[in-house]
């Protein structure tokens, strides 16, 4: 095989994986590619994406319309070098050896897409920093 392994793997999480972890998963795919590899999941997930955090995705080009919440399982928690949570507060499980990030943002639940934009735009923020910190580190050399 030719491609190179990842350089890191992400999952996103949060209550119902239908607004703030979908964007998240979103963003870095698009930002990503490959690079790095990207889940996402719910402790208590929805029945369907938020319509307005589709919409707000859309407008910068990013389609999560094809996606559906997931369940967090040990499995996806196992696989994954950064767990990055997003409210869902003690349902969010630990596991030693990862690195943990809890990202403050707003529930986009329930709202429209004008007070999803803000959300989505810390978002997209949030996903270039974790990209350059992922990046620094896979160029280091993993020298810890």
């Amino acid at each position: 095989m030719t491609a190179t392994a990842p350089a890191a793997s992400v999952l996103f999480v949060c209550v119902h994986n239908a607004g703030r972890s979908q964007m998240a998963a979103g963003f870095l795919a698009h930002l990503a590619g490959d690079r790095i590899e990207v889940r996402s999941a719910g402790s208590a997930p929805g029945n369907e994406i938020n319509p307005a955090a589709v919409a707000a995705m859309a407008e910068v080009g990013i389609d999560l319309s094809g996606r559906a919440p997931k369940v967090l399982t040990a499995e996806a928690l196992q696989a994954s070098d950064y767990v990055i949570t997003m409210g869902c507060g003690d349902a969010c499980p630990y596991l030693p050896g990862k690195t943990y990030l809890d990202w403050k943002l707003d529930d986009p639940a329930g709202q429209g897409v004008d007070a999803v934009r803000p959300v989505r735009d810390a978002i997209r923020t949030l996903i270039e920093n974790l990209i350059a910190e992922i990046d620094a580190k896979s160029t280091a050399g993993h020298e810890r």
